[in-house]
């Protein structure tokens, strides 16, 4: 993959929406709400690719982008009480081969409705560290290094996000 300075919005978005998108929704952003976050999200990385130096790689670095946007957005959302909704199908296509059966595509929504609602039930720290290690297969030393904290401390979150879940 060529550098960021080089790739433009279009080939980050062309490649990575379905990432933006899947880890907005486990991060707690409400069904309602997921298109104006992955803009969002896309809005940031526009402004900021001139600046990322590649000091982690670009995957890792819109995660951190996501994280912030996911934390806005359930601020923003938090005094309506929106909590989880099933995900409308069209939006679980998105994130989904669909090369499968109906069968198989429902039991799909429905495990991922049932993830979903796990996930939104978790507290912020142990849904981020979870959805980062076992969702999005990142190391704990990156999960650490994102989230700004010691490794111990990522350990002991994750230990504690799969015992809830």
């Amino acid at each position: 993959m060529p550098s960021a300075g080089v790739l433009t919005v279009e080939e980050i978005y062309a490649e990575h929406a379905k990432f933006v998108w899947r880890n907005l929704r486990r991060l707690g952003v409400s069904a309602g709400a997921i298109e104006d976050a992955v803009q969002d999200v896309f809005l940031v990385i526009h402004r900021q690719l001139p600046e990322f130096a590649g000091r982690s790689s670009l995957r890792t670095w819109i995660f951190g982008i996501v994280l912030r946007v996911a934390s806005r957005q359930r601020e923003r959302f938090r005094d309506n009480q929106q909590r989880f909704t099933s995900m409308p199908g069209e939006m679980l296509d998105v994130i989904t081969a669909n090369d499968q059966g109906p069968l198989d595509l429902l039991i799909e929504r429905r495990a991922a409705d049932l993830v979903y609602a796990v996930l939104d039930a978790m507290d912020e720290e142990k849904r981020t560290i979870l959805v980062m290690v076992e969702l999005e297969q990142m190391s704990v030393v990156e999960a650490a290094e994102i989230l700004d904290i010691k490794l111990n401390t990522a350990y002991t979150r994750l230990r504690l996000a799969r015992v809830a879940l």
